[in-house]
């Protein structure tokens, strides 16, 4: 499905160098997400395992946080340089890196021979993986950009987007077969390990077609460099459009933490739907948001960006918490599949057109320093929501503490949109 999208997109429409940077985008962005999502649902099944049975919860998260702090750190240091020596040449330099760290992790023995060592050496791995994986999307969507032709910025956005929710299926896909074709002990043992061999080799695989195939844009090489891009976008002139579009961003990233992993957790609560009925429905709402990500990439091409994450924040911030809430007083299955999938698509579908958006609100000259901490820094105060959720849920009941969450995320989108200017769509990028 994603090989036609981008085929049509690209056919016809643009020169070869344009289109070998806009593949490179579409589906380095899937390994860049494949690597992303797979400590959390490959490493699940095995972590007694890999890490002991004793606080499962809390080494889970440090996995998590390492990962999380690593983006930002990476943005912050690949971004500067792809601003001054190249896109291209920053993003092999990422890809090498997210293929050795998740080859590495593969490789890792399991707790009966390291003991704690297995989660040290596993969230210094993640730490520095987070660090290379910041480094890659600050690079490549910016290039894929540039190379886009205006009119179809949007929807080349919107489907390097949409590659999160269909790398995320993928590895649920895979991990569901091996689970169903391995015991528990050959999970355990080696089976795990699959999943990160595959993502070493498509992160190796994506390193030779950028080696081969895609050069930085003209764009950039006409850009007159800076000597500190880094500066300029957090105290120089660009500072406002780094502010307000961390503004934007962390109410998309609260939208995404409210929808997924909140939704799922409350819904295995809830006691009223079996792990698959709820993997199923998951994987219904997985798909449509993917679809309706690139669709509102595209949308925004002809509402203009601004309008529409003004709109679509407000949209968010009244049928999100209504559909979050209809969730658990839906009667059938049926109808908490339809409401969960309307909660994904008026939330996760706006990040369409961010691709296209944070590139038009920066120069060339500072466009992956902008873009990447823009993205980035934005994550981690959504991302603290186990430590800030569950006293608001003592406060307001669980499921009200949720909504108004998603109310202000919505409130955030629309701010975010508010407060900046419209973007120039319609021109080549500068």
């Amino acid at each position: 499905m994603p090989n036609n999208s981008s085929a049509t997109v690209t056919h016809r429409t643009m020169p070869l160098d344009a289109r070998r940077a806009v593949r490179g985008g579409i589906f380095g962005n899937y390994v860049d997400q494949f690597d992303i999502f797979l400590p959390v649902i490959a490493l699940a099944p095995a972590a007694a395992h890999l890490f002991g049975p004793e606080n499962l919860a809390s080494n889970a998260g440090l996995i998590f946080v390492a990962t999380l702090l690593g983006r930002p750190l990476g943005a912050a240091i690949f971004g500067p340089i792809a601003d001054r020596i190249g896109r291209a040449a920053t993003t092999q330099v990422a890809l090498i890196g997210i293929a050795v760290t998740t080859l590495l992790i593969a490789l890792v023995p399991g707790h009966t021979v390291l003991g704690s060592g297995t989660l040290l050496t596993v969230v210094a791995l993640r730490f520095v993986g987070g660090i290379f994986l910041g480094g890659e999307y600050t690079s490549a969507i910016p290039l894929a950009m540039e190379w886009s032709l205006p009119k179809r910025r949007g929807l080349v956005s919107g489907l390097i987007m949409w590659m999160s929710p269909w790398a995320n299926a993928s590895i649920a896909g895979l991990v569901f077969v091996l689970l169903s074709v391995l015991n528990t002990e050959q999970y355990n043992a080696w089976g795990w390990r699959t999943p990160f061999l595959l993502g070493a080799l498509l992160a190796f695989g994506m390193l030779a077609y950028y080696r081969s195939r895609v050069a930085d844009s003209p764009i950039w090489k006409q850009s007159a460099k800076r000597t500190n891009p880094l500066k300029d976008v957090f105290i120089g002139e660009h500072r406002r459009a780094l502010w307000q579009v961390f503004l934007l961003m962390s109410g998309l990233w609260l939208f995404t933490y409210m929808a997924i992993p909140t939704l799922t957790s409350e819904l295995a609560l809830d006691g009223r739907l079996d792990a698959k009925a709820i993997s199923f429905i998951l994987m219904c709402a997985t798909a449509a948001s993917a679809v309706f990500m690139a669709a509102c990439g595209h949308l925004s091409t002809f509402t203009g960006r601004r309008r529409f994450f003004i709109g679509f924040g407000l949209l968010g911030a009244i049928l999100a918490p209504l559909a979050f809430l209809g969730v658990f007083s839906a009667g059938s299955t049926s109808g908490v599949v339809v409401l969960v999938v309307a909660l994904q698509i008026v939330t996760v579908s706006g990040y369409g057109p961010v691709g296209a958006y944070l590139v038009e609100r920066f120069p060339a000259a500072v466009r992956s320093s902008g873009y990447g901490v823009g993205y980035s820094l934005s994550i981690v105060l959504p991302a603290l929501y186990p430590y800030y959720l569950p006293p608001l849920q003592d406060l307001l009941g669980r499921h009200e503490a949720v909504a108004m969450l998603l109310v202000l995320a919505g409130v955030l989108v629309a701010a975010g949109g508010l407060s900046g200017p419209e973007t120039n769509r319609s021109r080549t990028l500068l």
